[in-house]
């Protein structure tokens, strides 16, 4: 699980359908600071193992320095300038590239998406008839996702603006409509106000877009009990169990997705006493699913994370992939797991954007087949006397 000790809410403040928690560390991490390295407009492309190539807009690095005795880090800074007005192509040579002894450069989010683009990317492991030739040598290569920058999520650049940032605040949890979008820890308060900004630049998913157009958020009002309160440390003690039970409710009901165990773990660098790594979550069909980035230390506990929430369609591609590696890619024994026909998961594998997979034959005869069975079934109905 994803350790949030030492990391306690604030309340929230919000602002039409978003939401922004405030999280505030006891202990700041002294000997891991952050900067960002604004890049601009231009597309990226990263070179990636097996001759593969990972391109998307990246608007920003983040540069992780850390000391090896445990005395404070130093932080470089963080400038953010005006986006580029030419269109170029920018490559780099890594996710994540030591630039110094102590300094990291990662791309932010990208890490995370890159490992839920890679899943399974390799395609069939057996060569069943039902694959085709280009899935058998290719596997999903290429494959895309999209995503919507923080500049296209409605009230986001007046909510991060407006909003006021706590003393020792170091994160902050997105809430659109009261879901959970994403969430985003630094080591430290400085780095927070630093890069606190380069949240209208990050990638959010299709639902903070969606949510942030068309619903509001709920008001969650502090009611005082007037009856209990005589003097200034009554209306305090008042004041203070409103907070806690607002952490309570957070904890325990709005933040639940992320305090899931995630289902898969890749450790990505050792910096010191500090792992960063990505995750992958279960693809649970009827919850939240999130892929994110973390940096802990030896312990354990977060000194960094950010997360991605994935849409209805990503989750289902997500969980379409995974059961099909679970059964070697094999059609009728994932549809059996599934509980459907082989014809059926082959029109799900069509709808997720992976029909290329089959064979052209094998596509037209599950069409033809639930076409003949779809006409039956009309036909019977319309036989059938009424009831």
């Amino acid at each position: 699980m994803i350790d949030f000790s030492g990391l306690d809410t604030r309340p929230a403040q919000t602002w039409g359908a978003l939401r922004l928690v405030p999280l505030v560390r006891r202990t700041p991490v002294e000997d891991l600071r952050l900067h960002a390295k604004v890049y601009g407009d231009e597309l990226t492309m990263v070179s990636l193992p097996d001759d593969t190539v990972y391109t998307a807009y990246v608007p920003h690095a983040f540069v992780a320095s850390w000391s090896d005795d445990g005395t404070p880090a130093a932080a470089y800074g963080t400038q953010l300038g005006q986006p580029l007005r030419h269109m170029g192509v920018r490559n780099r040579h890594r996710m994540a590239r030591r630039v110094d002894r102590n300094r990291l450069r990662f791309l932010p989010l990208h890490l995370a998406v890159e490992g839920f683009l890679a899943l399974h990317f390799g395609g069939p492991v057996i060569a069943w008839d039902e694959w085709s030739r280009q899935a058998i040598n290719h596997g999903l290569s290429p494959r895309a996702e999209d995503a919507y920058s923080g500049a296209q999520v409605r009230g986001l650049d007046d909510a991060l603006k407006v909003f006021e940032i706590y003393p020792g605040q170091c994160g902050l949890l997105l809430y659109a409509s009261d879901s959970l979008a994403s969430a985003f820890v630094v080591p430290h308060p400085e780095d927070y106000r630093a890069l606190h900004p380069t949240l209208i630049r990050d990638l959010y998913g299709e639902l903070v877009h969606d949510y942030a157009l068309f619903y509001p958020a709920r008001d969650f009002p502090a009611v005082i009990d007037d009856a209990a309160v005589s003097s200034l440390a009554d209306l305090r003690a008042q004041a203070e169990r409103r907070e806690e039970e607002w952490a309570e409710f957070h904890d325990s009901v709005m933040a639940a997705a992320l305090l899931r165990a995630p289902a898969r773990v890749e450790e990505v660098y050792r910096m010191g006493r500090f792992t960063l790594s990505r995750f992958l979550p279960s693809f649970e069909r009827k919850a939240e699913n999130h892929i994110g980035e973390t940096i802990t230390d030896a312990d354990g506990r977060l000194a960094y994370l950010k997360t991605f929430r994935l849409s209805v369609a990503q989750t289902r591609r997500g969980h379409l992939l995974s059961e099909l590696a679970a059964h070697d890619w094999s059609l009728r024994d994932t549809a059996e797991a599934l509980g459907i026909e082989p014809r059926a998961l082959g029109m799900r594998l069509v709808q997720a954007g992976f029909g290329h997979l089959l064979r052209q034959d094998v596509l037209d005869g599950f069409r033809k087949s639930l076409s003949e069975r779809s006409r039956r079934t009309r036909r019977d109905g319309a036989a059938s006397p009424p009831a």
